[in-house]
């Protein structure tokens, strides 16, 4: 994990919330009812995350349903951006 991950995903808001879900493996579709995004939004931050080795596709030979998951990377980036967050929360008190 590089600060250069981290940056990349909190660069976008889709991003961010996709890895912030993923705590456990989910399919586009379940992460457009919980983020309130379009089918293509997801799909397209889940390919980006995907390129930069921070999600990977646990079903890749299945057409419908494909399941997502956070890769040890991105668990790294993930918990990383939690730790800014509630370093800024604690920060701003």
């Amino acid at each position: 994990m590089s600060w250069e991950d981290v940056s990349f995903v909190i660069r976008s808001k889709t991003r961010k919330s996709i890895i912030a879900q993923l705590h456990a493996p989910k399919t586009p579709t379940l992460l457009t009812r919980e983020l309130h995004l379009s089918i293509a939004n997801i799909s397209r931050g889940l390919r980006e995350l995907q390129s930069a080795g921070l999600v990977e596709c646990l079903t890749p030979e299945v057409r419908v349903g494909k399941i997502f998951a956070l890769t040890g990377k991105g668990k790294k980036v993930s918990s990383k951006i939690g730790s800014m967050t509630s370093d800024q929360k604690a920060s701003s008190r």
